[in-house]
């Protein structure tokens, strides 16, 4: 077993979300800024330590009003609550490449424990002669389980905004 760190390329990497809108689509975003630290044998996350840092007001649904909506008091209020944080507590291999990463994940002054579906997709050098591995995670978190409380109700019954928010990422990381 060989622990490597592996420092996350941004570039082509993605934390996107999903959230139901007026009971009838989705919308969807994501934050442009984030770093991660992983350490791990690649061959085998159960052993694992994984924490990553969202800048909140790098939010971006492709719609300015709304983006900074999301950025007020109302939502992040990214003046007082800049950043999201998740840390690796328990790692479980589930299938030969499928692990249940769970951890702590800060938001909005909260701090509850979540359980995301993490899949190793594969590891190879690129044409320069890096090692890269590749990542992707899947999971929901409860935003009202975090204050983010704000909603209004519509004429024909039900809610602006869903609950469950789907939460998506694709990770490159190169060995560091």
């Amino acid at each position: 077993m060989t622990i490597s760190k592996w420092a996350v390329d941004n570039a082509h990497s993605s934390i996107d979300f999903s959230v139901r809108h007026m009971m009838i689509a989705n919308v969807k975003g994501s934050f442009q800024n984030f770093d991660a630290t992983i350490e791990a044998d690649v061959t085998d996350l159960t052993t694992a330590n994984i924490a990553f840092n969202v800048e909140l007001a790098s939010i971006d649904t492709r719609n300015e009003d709304r983006d900074n909506h999301l950025r007020s008091a109302d939502f992040f209020d990214v003046e007082n609550h800049p950043t999201m944080t998740f840390k690796s507590s328990k790692i479980a291999r589930v299938d030969e490449d499928e692990y249940e990463v769970t951890g702590e994940l800060s938001l909005h002054g909260v701090t509850k424990t979540e359980t995301f579906k993490v899949t190793f997709e594969g590891q190879g050098k690129d044409p320069w002669g890096n090692e890269k591995v590749g990542f992707s995670v899947n999971g929901s978190v409860n935003r009202t389980d975090y204050g983010l409380t704000w909603n209004a109700a519509l004429e024909t019954g039900g809610v602006l905004i869903g609950d469950k928010v789907k939460v998506s990422l694709q990770i490159e990381a190169a060995k560091a």
